[in-house]
């Protein structure tokens, strides 16, 4: 923690004879060197390198700057590093953390990103947020960066997922820490990079270099350090609250102003307009003499300064605007002054109103021109032009795919309005919104789209909007006359499977038929995509908060943000490695292949969760098993299944189900995608242990049992009982482990 301040440096005034320069930074007040130098939590170190230099530290870590308009401060931040020992055969490794609860710092969200430098390298940075309050306010993320071989990194120069990736953080984050995951095989890549670095810097001031991957450049170039921004706030009260109490108020210069911090609770202070200085001591407010600077405060007449501005006129006998510099000899009079004023009026009342019209109208010219193009560029005129062709099929099917407006989805969301949020990932927000025909739908807003598919985006929405399956959630439509288009959705009531699992009450019961029952519907919407679509569909990020919950708990996949279209006799290659970690296809991640078997890999960590009620990745266990998937195989090559199970199913007793059940989790989560079943082959043996499930009564006879699950399937309607819920659902509550990657 920071020194405390004694008595002596109040929020009166900072005290005099106090040293305001350490080395080439300059320190004012409220921080401080000396004893009684500095606000409460302001306290400073200015100490003499082993080069004789004088440097200022927090704790020990290194401040550059200090800015008091910006409420900010610049230091050094330390890289964690994990390199590969040729001699030991083995990984070193340093890992950095920083630790700020309970100080004026917190971690700019604007200004820094979290950066991993690497082949094959998935770092995490974890830490506390909200204030620094422990359970809500943790926060885990991570980033992942993969290159295939020395020749892929030629043309990489910017940190977009090959070599390098970057990823943001919340805000009010007050300490975090680094570590990589020792779980990925980097024996492919070690031979041409054997060291890998991950660190939180400011994003501007960095600039990848293929070099840093290949060489130990990006280490000793910076001499184990990078820039870092922190933001810093007075106290923990708002403007209004702490007004109130004069004594311990901070702006006490005149001519001052408060403003409440960006990133977590507190305030700042600033001079007024027109005043420059340090609003945080008495007086220290001072008039800017604009008159005296007119290259920012231009005047090409007489200027006089004015408390807190100042004024600027042509000299006498000219006439026009001095700030300008168009003063111009005054002609001989031929009418009177009155008569020239109002002349003069009038012709300025003229060209304003009739300027205010002429950029009115080309505002909005411009508007519709952008609107057009962004409606070009995303397949528009080609989507609609389909919509158009087919419009009798869907007539028959009973679909309906709408092409909105982009003021029709302002109005159903209110203008996108905080209260309307129903989830922020990775690729975009997610509103609620309500259509004029009273409809309620969720309306995707995404942050991104792939340039090279612009063109066949409508054509792709079409196909997507054809999907008529009862466990798959609808595309109603999308809006494309925007930079990004949004996508709408049917509205599914009852929230997540991710929530169902992890978000309520362990105790709560979930029965094992439930489980399996919501497996199968997921199974077979998967399987669908695969199997039944025309083309193909790869979903691309399966996971538990991608599996949505209707009013009877029926499952529904949703989310196509990350599918691919698969055409025939093509491979799907990507070029960014996307998805969600600890779901991620470890052979994917190794080939940048996308296949329907990732859907399988993923889809195995879905059902492992609904047996263990465990996250896909949990920080509480070793560093051996840090993801559900490697946990499951080790606890079924070591015989102790048992141990990870879920106590509500282990209770119910029924081992030759869960058994059945593991394997075909191990079956899906095989290393090598080809050995995995296919998502049909999944949904069968799933809708075969319903049916063993459904009918514990039938003798164990062998040929009945045969008989009776090589029927159809039938689609028995079960009831989740025993468990309390809502209609409606909190979406800050979705605290799963969103990595982005690659952005």
């Amino acid at each position: 923690m920071l020194p405390l301040v004694g008595a002596a440096a109040s929020a009166a005034a900072a005290p005099p004879g106090c040293r305001r320069r350490c080395g080439e930074v300059d320190v004012p007040y409220p921080f401080g060197i000396d004893p009684n130098c500095s606000r409460e939590g302001f306290s400073l170190d200015c100490n003499t390198t082993d080069d004789g230099l004088e440097k200022l530290f927090v704790f020990n870590v290194e401040i550059t700057n200090i800015s008091l308009p910006l409420g900010q401060a610049r230091m050094l931040n330390e890289i964690s590093w994990r390199c590969y020992n040729d001699s030991t055969k083995s990984m070193d490794s340093s890992f950095w953390y920083l630790n700020f609860v309970g100080t004026p710092y917190r971690f700019s969200d604007v200004h820094n990103k979290f950066t991993v430098i690497g082949c094959d390298t998935l770092a995490y940075i974890g830490g506390l947020n909200f204030g620094g309050l422990k359970g809500n306010g943790s926060y885990r993320s991570g980033c992942v960066s993969a290159c295939q071989n020395e020749v892929s990194l030629v043309n990489s120069s910017s940190c977009s997922g090959i070599g390098c990736c970057q990823t943001s953080i919340p805000k009010d984050l007050t300490y975090y820490e680094v570590w990589f995951d020792s779980n990925l095989n980097i024996s492919s890549t070690w031979n041409f990079s054997d060291c890998s670095y991950a660190v939180l810097l400011e994003a501007n001031q960095f600039e990848f270099l293929a070099s840093y991957i290949t060489t130990t450049k990006f280490w000793y170039n910076r001499n184990g350090t990078a820039p870092l921004v922190v933001d810093w706030a007075i106290g923990n009260e708002t403007c209004e609250v702490a007004q109130r109490n004069i004594t311990s108020y901070a702006c006490i210069s005149e001519h001052s102003e408060c403003l409440n911090s960006s990133n977590g609770p507190g305030y700042l202070c600033n001079c007024s307009s027109g005043y420059h200085g340090n609003p945080y001591v008495s007086h220290g407010c001072q008039d800017i003499d604009e008159c005296s600077d007119k290259y920012r405060y231009p005047c090409h007449g007489i200027c006089q300064n004015l408390p807190g501005n100042y004024s600027c006129f042509c000299p006498r006998g000219t006439y026009g605007d001095a700030f300008t510099g168009t003063c111009t000899h005054t002609q001989h009079q031929k009418l009177p002054s009155s008569a020239k004023v109002a002349i003069g009026c009038s012709g300025l009342i003229f060209l304003l109103i009739s300027g205010m019209c002429i950029y009115v109208i080309l505002q909005r010219r411009k508007f519709i021109k952008i609107k057009e193009r962004y409606f070009r560029e995303h397949g528009g005129w080609i989507l609609l032009e389909e919509i158009k062709a087919k419009e009798r099929y869907f007539r028959e099917q009973g679909l309906a795919f709408k092409i909105f407006a982009k003021e029709e989805l302002e109005k159903a969301t209110e203008k996108y309005d905080q209260n309307r949020v129903l989830g922020r990932g990775g690729q975009g927000t997610v509103y609620k919104g309500v259509l004029e025909d009273s409809r309620i739908v969720a309306i995707k807003k995404p942050k991104i789209i792939d340039e090279r598919q612009k063109n066949e985006f409508g054509k792709e929405l079409l196909i997507l909007s054809q999907i008529n399956h009862k466990n798959i959630v609808k595309l109603l439509g999308c809006c494309l006359e925007v930079e990004v288009p949004m996508l709408v959705y049917e509205f599914v009531w009852n929230g997540t499977l991710f929530q169902l699992i992890h978000d309520n009450n362990s105790a709560s019961p979930f029965s094992l038929a439930t489980r399996l029952r919501i497996a199968h519907e997921s199974a077979e919407a998967l399987a669908y995509l695969h199997s039944s679509a025309s083309p193909p569909i790869i979903h691309g990020d399966v996971k538990s908060s991608n599996v949505l919950l209707d009013e009877n708990y029926t499952a529904k996949v949703s989310d196509f943000g990350a599918s691919k279209l698969v055409p025939k006799d093509e491979d799907q290659f990507a070029t960014l490695v996307q998805g969600t970690c600890g779901y991620l296809d470890p052979e994917y991640l190794q080939t940048c292949k996308l296949t329907d078997k990732s859907d399988v890999y993923s889809f195995g960590v879905v059902l492992l969760e609904l047996m263990t009620r465990k996250k896909a990745v949990y920080f509480q266990a070793s560093e051996e098993e840090g993801s559900l998937a490697s946990s499951f195989i080790l606890a079924t090559k070591e015989n102790r299944l048992m141990e990870i199970l879920d106590d509500q199913i282990r209770n119910e007793g029924d081992m030759e189900l869960i058994q059945e059940m593991s394997k075909l989790a191990e079956q899906c989560l095989n290393f090598r995608g080809e050995e995995r079943p296919t998502m049909k082959e999944v949904a069968e043996e799933l809708g075969r242990l319903r049916k063993f499930k459904q009918h514990p009564w039938v003798p164990q006879n062998t040929e009945e049992i045969e008989s009776l699950l090589s029927q159809p399937s039938v689609d028995h309607e079960t009831y989740y009982h025993g468990i309390e819920t809502t209609t409606s659902y909190n979406p800050e509550k979705r605290l799963g482990l969103d990595i982005e990657y690659g952005r």
